[in-house]
This record gives C-alpha cells, structure tokens and sequence, in this order.
C-alpha cells in the first residue's frame, strides 16, 4: 500500500537526535460500562413481576486496540485530546458502536511491543493497530531488528486473539542517522506487511511531524492542533475498517 511518507516534511527537516531521545509516552486508556448493574436491576424486575423471560446480558462493544508508544499515548496532551480519543469521537459520531482502547506506553521500541503484547491482549479484540517502532529510529536501532519484531508481533496478535483483525501503521525514522539508514527503516513496514499479510496503514504524523505550529515545544510530539491533523489521517485508514464490522 502507497503511504504518505514520502517526501513530507518528517524527513526534509532533521530533528537533532538528542532531541528525538526525549520520546516518550504516557499510558493506556480505559473505560467501564454499567452492564452489570442494568443486568441486575432487570433480573429484579423480572423476579418480582413473576416471568420467567431470560434476561440477556449486554453485548459488549468490539474493542479496536492501538498498540503503540508516546505518540498513541498522547504525551503532553490531555487524555480526551490525543488521537485516539478524538477517533472514540469521529466513530460515535459515524455511528461505529466500537470501544478504542489507547495502548500507548513511555519510550517502547518494538522489542518492548512484543514483550507487553500477552499483556495488552489479555482482552478480545476486533482490531489491533500497531503503532509501533518510533524509538526504533530514534535509538539507531539495525532495522533489520525492527522488521523482525514487527513480524513477531503480529504473529502474537494472530496466535493470542485469532478473531482480531490487524494493522500496522508505517513510521519514519529521522534524517540524523543518514539518508541509508531512514529509506532502510522506511522500507521494513511494506515489507513487514507483506510478510504476515497485514494492511499497511498511512504515516501516522504524516503532514505533522517536523511543523513547529503543530507540536510541542520538544518538536516530536504533536500539540492539540497536530493531534486534530493525526487523527484525521488514521481516520481514513480506520473509518473504511470499521465499515466493514458486523452490524
């Protein structure tokens, strides 16, 4: 899949690696519902008008996991501003009855991924998207590496929730490191895609990454603005996934 990596302006401006090595990421969101409650309050009722009718419990709403690092996470932000709040809102309102579960974890490389993975996953899932390996390229990490991660997690994400659907998001490595080194990290996501047969979602910072208006003082993390503008990329990557649900 094409992705909207190429020629942005993630890679006309290079961001000094001391800077890149701030990265780092706040944590995974979640909510409750009130099933159980209006499960017993309706038992009652039905006991005390004497019908036997059974009471089924509330179905609950797929989960769509992004399983990703800082920039999933929303560092920096309020919670209801980072992205994958703002795609909990653009679902509700297109009418997807699906619950976003942010799985954003502090600085993780995609060795990091593969171990919180289980973890993550202990919960069903009708989507996994994977932000993952953005410290990769911070950290110089042999890309070589990366792939292989990427090619284990998913294999995890299929052995553990086999009903789950899977994505991966491309990411770009900064320019600090050499012209050789971010085409090589570039290329591990398509061929990652290609290998365990997963679609390969745009750049998640794609029009974002290295615009001072659009992120925080430390120049890597998107502001509320830049948060707007990524959760409008994955959006169209997301929308045409949930479309396709069972109703």
């Amino acid at each position: 899949m094409q992705t909207r990596g190429e020629g942005n302006g993630w890679r006309r401006r290079a961001i000094p690696i001391a800077v890149w090595l701030l990265a780092a990421c706040g944590g995974e969101a979640a909510s409750a519902t009130n099933g159980e409650a209006a499960s017993r309050d309706s038992t009652a009722a039905t006991a005390e008008s004497g019908e036997n009718t059974p009471v089924s419990a509330p179905r609950a709403l797929p989960r769509v996991v992004l399983l990703g690092t800082s920039l999933t996470a929303g560092l920096g932000l309020d919670p209801d501003k980072a992205y994958p709040a703002l795609l909990q809102q653009k679902a509700d309102s297109a009418g997807y009855r699906v619950r976003i579960v942010n799985a954003g974890l502090s600085g993780e490389t995609s060795a990091g991924a593969l171990r919180r993975a289980a973890w993550v996953l202990d919960q069903p899932a009708a989507l996994v998207v994977l932000e993952v390996g953005a410290n990769d390229g911070l950290r110089g990490v042999d890309p070589d590496s990366t792939y292989a991660n990427l090619v284990k997690l998913v294999e995890v994400v299929k052995t553990q929730r086999p009903e789950a659907r899977i994505a991966l998001m491309q990411m770009e490595a900064p320019t600090n490191l050499g012209a050789d080194y971010t085409r090589r990290f570039r290329g591990v996501y398509a061929k990652a895609a290609k290998t365990t047969g997963v679609p390969l979602w745009h750049f998640l910072l794609d029009g974002v990454a290295g615009v001072a208006s659009l992120n925080q003082a430390d120049g890597i993390h998107p502001n509320e603005t830049g948060s707007q503008r990524v959760a409008g990329t994955v959006w169209g990557d997301l929308a045409p996934a949930l479309a396709s649900f069972p109703h």
